[in-house]
Formats: structure tokens, C-alpha cells, sequence
């Protein structure tokens, strides 16, 4: 499979034309193969991770509504008092719902040296909202900037310091910065013609940095991706996480759809998260499959891949590795007995059988009537009482009812009887 892997990074590197592409693939948690074409690189060098950084600054936000400083249906000038673009919300930007244009006024930002928090405001006026507010998906680097500046009105700090104490620092993310140390690989633009390299600025971002300014290496990402895949309580709530990767917008044809500050891509029957990014001289991407715990981070120095994309590429290996890596079935042990034994076996609806078995503190009802349909998954919530918590009956009641002789009689999930005979 590696062999595969390298093969197609070459590829990759010889047909998109880049210097250098790079690459990783994540597992439970572990590294387990690193590969490079083109020009060689160093452990550790540091590439630019562009609009990836969106995804760190987004749980910076996911934290404060946490901790209950800020609400994700909150209008920006709740917070940016005058805004001129403040009726959109604060999930609506997340998720690139706003309907905000693409880029703030003034020069490309991101050939350009950063301006200030209160110039991007002062340049802010009623016409940069190109749409009408969850209209339409509309991708929106301007936003981010927003959300920076409301995150310092938030907080009382500035963005990266929340960014480096509350993520970078306790993941280990120790060559995860603002501004790049050596090693760290110069980025350039190919001419199409003569195939000669020109080296690209690499300017501070300033008040647009929440869009796009961190820097990274191969294993830095990687371990970024591991994150993504099975999160730390103490840096973001697993729950919270979850959110993030409930589609706010999706594209036209419904391949692809953006959650709150994550990318998802669909690809046949799977569905993966994550985010790309570029900036003048670099691509990264980085592709997590949260079901088997595995993820692949890219980087190439060059703004163009001729005739595709580093996040296309990305997939491409994320596909190859689950493919060739199913999660291992968990081993079977027997069990001593269950406090709902009464529950378990047959039971009906309308005509539809399902089985309900105990797993410990739980009890999974399973569809047998519909061939491959995904079971349900019920935790205790009182006397008789449980609440779903996977399945389409994900957070709906379960009650049940039991008969003169203290047997159950009839389960009712949110108003449907299911009885034990047809």
C-alpha cells in the first residue's frame, strides 16, 4: 500500500508540476508512513497551511460559545457595534453562509502586508455582502478576518495567542507557528510557459491571520488530523466537534459541504472531513476519516497543481489507505447477565421487526426488516426511560410500558409502539 502511496505522490509531483509535494498518513493516533517527491526536504520543514488555519480558528469560537461568552446565532455587531455587514450571524460565517464577498477590500491580502483590526473595519461597507444571508454557499475569507476581530472583543486577546494556548501548545504542536523557522520550504509560482520558478512573499497577514497565516510541518498536521479524528476533552468537547461537522452549506451537487469551520467531502459511501488551504506559493490539505481513526495531511510548494488539486490528491491517498485498512472488528466477550434482560428480543412496528440487545449502560435496537440499516442506540435517562443517542432516533425518548404483570408491554419512541407480536 505505501509503495502505492509513494508512486502516486510522484506522480502527483511530476504531472502537477510542483517543486516538492509532501505527505503523511495518520492512524489511531500514529504516524505511520511520511513520503516526499521532488526536491528533497528535511524532517520538520514548515509549510504554509493557508485557510486550514479557518478550522483552529473556529474552535476558538466553538470554546467561547462553550463556555457560554458568546452564541453561535449571535449577529457580528452584537459584538463589532456599526458594523456595516453586522446582521449576519456568527454560525452563518462559520459556515460560510453569510453571504459576505469573497476578500475585503484594498490589495490582495495575501500578497500584501497585513493591515491593522480597525483598518479592516474601517474598509468594511453594506455592499460586501454579496448574497443574502443562508441563501447560498459563498466562501468568505473576509469572515474569518471578522471573526478574529470579534474573538479580541471577546476575550480581551489577540487571535494566535488564543490559538497557541488553548490548541497549539497543549497538542504538542511545537512547529506550528505564526511566522516560519528554518527549515521551512520557500513557495513559488511555476510559469506555465517556461517552467521557471518565481518565489512568492510571505507576508504577515495581520487582521486577515484567522484565514490563513499558521505555518506547520508533516507531523505537526498529523497530529492535528489524530485530533480531528478523536478529539481531547480538555482542548474541545468531543460533542462540540461533532457539531462542527454537521453541514451548514453544501455544494451544488452535494459532494462536498462545509460544517462550522470544516470542509466534508464525499467520496461513494464515506464521508470525510478537514479543510485545504493555499497561499501565494503553497497548498496543503488535510483529509481525516473519523470512522476508522485515520487521516492524510499534503503540502506542496508551488500556488498551482497543473491539472488537479492537492486536496484531490489528498483523497485519493485517504481512499487508498481505508480501503487497504478496515477497522479491526472488536472481539467478542461474553457476558455474566443485564439488568434489561426484559427488554431484549423481538419487537414490532407495523409491520417491521427489530431486535434490541443490551450492551453495558445501553441497549442497541436494530432494524431487521431493512437489510444493512444502521442500528439504534439508547442510554439510561430515568426509570424506565432511555434517550437515543445514535440512529435516526438520536435524540428522541424511549419509554417503557409495562403490563399488570411488570412485564414490558409496548416501547414508545417518540409517539411509535413497538409491541411484541405483530
Amino acid at each position: 500500500m505505501f509503495s502505492e502511496i509513494a508512486s502516486r505522490l510522484a506522480g502527483a509531483q511530476t504531472t502537477g508540476r510542483v517543486p516538492t509535494i509532501v505527505a503523511g498518513i495518520v492512524r489511531d493516533g500514529t504516524l505511520l508512513w511520511t513520503g516526499s517527491a521532488g526536491a528533497p526536504v528535511v524532517p520538520g520543514t514548515q509549510f504554509r497551511i493557508g485557510s486550514i488555519t479557518k478550522t483552529l480558528t473556529a474552535m476558538i469560537v466553538m470554546a467561547e460559545r462553550d463556555a457560554g461568552r458568546l452564541g453561535l446565532d449571535d449577529r457580528l455587531d452584537a459584538y463589532l457595534p456599526g458594523c456595516p455587514v453586522g446582521a449576519v450571524t456568527i454560525r452563518q460565517v462559520l459556515g460560510h453562509a453569510s453571504g459576505l464577498r469573497r476578500e475585503p477590500v484594498g490589495e490582495w491580502w495575501e500578497r500584501s502586508a497585513g493591515t491593522s483590526i480597525p483598518d479592516l473595519l474601517a474598509g468594511l461597507t453594506a455592499d460586501q455582502l454579496a448574497h443574502p444571508p443562508h441563501r447560498v454557499y459563498h466562501y468568505s475569507n473576509l469572515g474569518y478576518g471578522l471573526l478574529g476581530a470579534l474573538l479580541r472583543e471577546v476575550t480581551g486577546s489577540g487571535w494566535y495567542p488564543l490559538v497557541d494556548e488553548r490548541i497549539l501548545q497543549p497538542l504538542g504542536l511545537h512547529r506550528t507557528a505564526y511566522h516560519p523557522t528554518e527549515p521551512f520550504a520557500r513557495g513559488y509560482v511555476v510559469h506555465p510557459w517556461d517552467q521557471t520558478l518565481r518565489e512568492e512573499p510571505r507576508h504577515d497577514a495581520g487582521a486577515m491571520a484567522p484565514a490563513g497565516q499558521l505555518w506547520s510541518t508533516v507531523d505537526d498536521l498529523a497530529r492535528y488530523a489524530a485530533f480531528l479524528a478523536d478529539p481531547d476533552p480538555h482542548i474541545l468537547a468531543p460533542a462540540t466537534l461533532d457539531e462542527m461537522c454537521v453541514p451548514v452549506s453544501m455544494s451544488e451537487n452535494w459532494t462536498g459541504g462545509h460544517g462550522l469551520g470544516i470542509e466534508m467531502y464525499r467520496r461513494g459511501e464515506r464521508v470525510y472531513i478537514g479543510h485545504g488551504g493555499s497561499m501565494p506559493g503553497y497548498l496543503a490539505s488535510l483529509a481525516v476519516h473519523r470512522l476508522t481513526r485515520t487521516g492524510v495531511v499534503a503540502y506542496a510548494n508551488a500556488y498551482t497543481l497543473r491539472g488537479g488539486s492537492l486536496s484531490a490528491v489528498a483523497l485519493d491517498l485517504l481512499d487508498t489507505v481505508v480501503d487497504a485498512m478496515p477497522p479491526a472488528p472488536k472481539p467478542w466477550r461474553p457476558r455474566t447477565g443485564t439488568a434489561h434482560e426484559d427488554l431484549c428480543g423481538r419487537w414490532w412496528w407495523m409491520g417491521r421487526e427489530y431486535e434490541i440487545a443490551a450492551d453495558p449502560g445501553a441497549l442497541t435496537m436494530t432494524p431487521l426488516t431493512v437489510p444493512g440499516a444502521a442500528p439504534w442506540r439508547f442510554v439510561p435517562d430515568g426509570p424506565d426511560r432511555w434517550l437515543g443517542i445514535a440512529g435516526m432516533n438520536a435524540g428522541e425518548p424511549l419509554t417503557v410500558h409495562r403490563g399488570p404483570d411488570g412485564a414490558p408491554a409496548t416501547l414508545d419512541i417518540a409517539t411509535f409502539l413497538f409491541t411484541r407480536r405483530p
